[in-house]
């Protein structure tokens, strides 16, 4: 079979995480580029990438290619076995996965994936977070960093952060980058519904970090266990749900070729072209010379 050099995935963060473990999987050096569409868009956000499809396209012609870290998560599968599999954006454990559940199946009372797409992603997204948040059991939690001391912490959420987005648009890592080798751990403590309703947009600003019960760290390794024995505390892993708890995350370094967006030199160079371009006057109409009989 024929070598691939580039592999473009056309859909969501699922479909992007589908394209990108079969890439890591097969141990090919092949590039990854986005062509997105789906209701979250996450990951396109973080890449700097346009909705519009044209502009994407136009985006994976023109764009520089980043060798990106990815994380690798290890945990327990829906049949009770060990496994792993790799993410690009962003892994959690939580209430996220139960805003997963409501957005992707018909909920009496709830929203339905029909109509996360009629609002769309972002709007779908914020109100099925929070009617989750609302009623949700926030699961006692063993945290342990790197080599660190393991500390327990009560928790709405804990989101383990290769890049910058998350749940819809939530820019949950505002200082998250793709090529520093380390995770931005964010832990959304035991947060009450009021503090829930006022201080939630702040989670689409990536102004959340200084607030009360909120735990913002790096890391290399993260491992998470449940507190209490057979509490089911589920992961996701890029927006699909893929098992529960205990579960390690790792980051590999430096492990994808990925297409993103120009840099902002790059990109100011081309706009000063374009502008020359558009200065320059036409040259003159060329005239025909009168035919002497």
């Amino acid at each position: 079979m024929s070598a691939v050099d580039f592999i473009i995935a056309c859909g969501g963060d699922g479909t992007i995480n589908e394209v990108a473990n079969g890439i890591l999987e097969s141990s090919r050096d092949a590039g990854l580029g986005v062509l997105p569409s789906g209701t979250g868009g996450d990951f396109r956000r973080t890449l700097g990438l346009p909705a519009n499809t044209r502009e994407a396209a136009h985006r994976l012609r023109t764009g520089r290619t980043l060798r990106a870290d990815v994380g690798r998560v290890t945990y327990t599968n829906h049949q009770g076995e060990t496994e792993s599999r790799y993410f690009v954006g962003v892994a959690s454990a939580g209430a996220s996965t139960a805003v997963i559940e409501r957005l992707k199946a018909a909920d009496a009372g709830g929203l339905t994936a029909g109509a996360s797409r009629l609002l769309g992603g972002k709007l779908g997204f914020g109100i099925a977070t929070l009617q989750t948040a609302m009623k949700f059991q926030r699961p006692l939690v063993s945290v342990q960093l790197d080599d660190g001391e393991a500390r327990s912490l009560r928790t709405l959420n804990l989101c383990v952060c290769n890049a910058r987005y998350f749940g819809g648009g939530m820019m949950i890592a505002p200082d998250a980058r793709m090529n520093d080798g380390l995770f931005d751990v964010v832990a959304l403590g035991d947060i009450d519904r009021s503090t829930i309703i006022s201080r939630s947009y702040k989670l689409y600003r990536g102004t959340h970090l200084t607030t009360e019960m909120v735990h913002h760290r790096q890391a290399r390794r993260v491992r998470l266990l449940p507190e209490s024995a057979g509490e089911i505390v589920r992961v996701e892993a890029d927006g699909e749900i893929v098992g529960r708890l205990p579960a390690t995350f790792e980051i590999v370094p430096a492990k994808l070729n990925l297409r993103c967006r120009q840099s902002r030199r790059a990109r100011n160079l081309r706009l000063v072209r374009r502008a020359r371009r558009r200065a320059t006057p036409p040259p003159p109409p060329r005239r025909l010379a009168r035919r002497v009989s």
